[in-house]
């Protein structure tokens, strides 16, 4: 796709660049979304019975049953032309935020760092009474198993529907949107909120704004630039576009 001359132009000039990833990203590699992924042995369930705290309450088997199903799908996934356009794109700006809606951990495995996880990583898993992060433990048969420090059970590392965001990584996320010059919001619906609300505290701080989506979202007609298309299309031919736009 053609990428937009005044796009590049703005972007070649600025010196601090934030981005917001959701759903969308990692679909094309084949992770899928929450909803999508309630099929075959799952197909039964609502996301009620199997991300909550209530959930994990009521029946704590089943809720770590259908993330360890859901590890095994992110495990066996591989970063996407999105994800290491991205990891590309950090290298190109004196400052880079990387937030991201997604918990399958693809953009540190496409070689981004310091990325901003708002909904946690399913890779890890933690102590559902302290929060801590537990990364080894006994296997004494109890599914799920029993926190190693304190005994009581684990749980993944992800944000539950009826949890609150993650004080810290918020704060980071809000202070990268509105401290930087360029802002991409990228495979995200933009309906969830509060991480909804970034691309327009970015907008309303001064950014240059650009979403890139497939389909059109509510915040579509605020951007500056809206580009129509999968991630793993129109990010590489950015990076490549705005490449030569410097050499220019």
């Amino acid at each position: 796709m053609t990428i937009p001359v005044e796009l590049l132009q703005r972007l070649a000039g600025a010196k601090s660049v934030t981005v917001l990833t959701g759903a969308g990203v990692s679909a094309e590699s084949g992770v899928p979304t929450f909803r999508d992924a309630l099929t075959g042995l799952w197909a039964k369930f609502s996301p009620e019975e199997l991300a909550t705290p209530d959930a994990f309450r009521r029946n704590p088997r089943l809720v770590w049953e259908w993330y360890q199903w859901r590890r095994k799908l992110v495990a066996g996934a591989e970063p996407n032309p999105a994800h290491l356009a991205l990891a590309e794109l950090a290298t190109l700006f004196p400052r880079f935020h990387l937030i991201t809606q997604n918990v399958d951990g693809l953009h540190q495995r496409a070689g981004s760092w310091n990325v901003i996880e708002l909904h946690g990583n399913i890779t890890r898993t933690k102590c559902s009474d302290e929060g801590t992060i537990v990364s080894a433990w006994k296997d004494t048969g109890n599914v799920p198993p029993k926190c190693p420090a304190c005994g009581a059970l684990l749980r993944p590392d992800v944000v539950w529907f009826g949890e609150p965001m993650p004080a810290p990584e918020m704060r980071q996320a809000m202070t990268a949107s509105t401290h930087c010059d360029f802002f991409f919001s990228i495979g995200t619906s933009t309906v969830v909120y509060p991480a909804a609300a970034l691309p327009s505290e970015a907008l309303r701080s001064g950014a240059t704004v650009v979403e890139i989506n497939p389909q059109p979202t509510p915040f579509t007609p605020q951007a500056h630039f809206a580009l129509a298309g999968v991630a793993g299309v129109v990010l590489p031919e950015l990076v490549k576009a705005l490449k030569a736009c410097r050499r220019a």
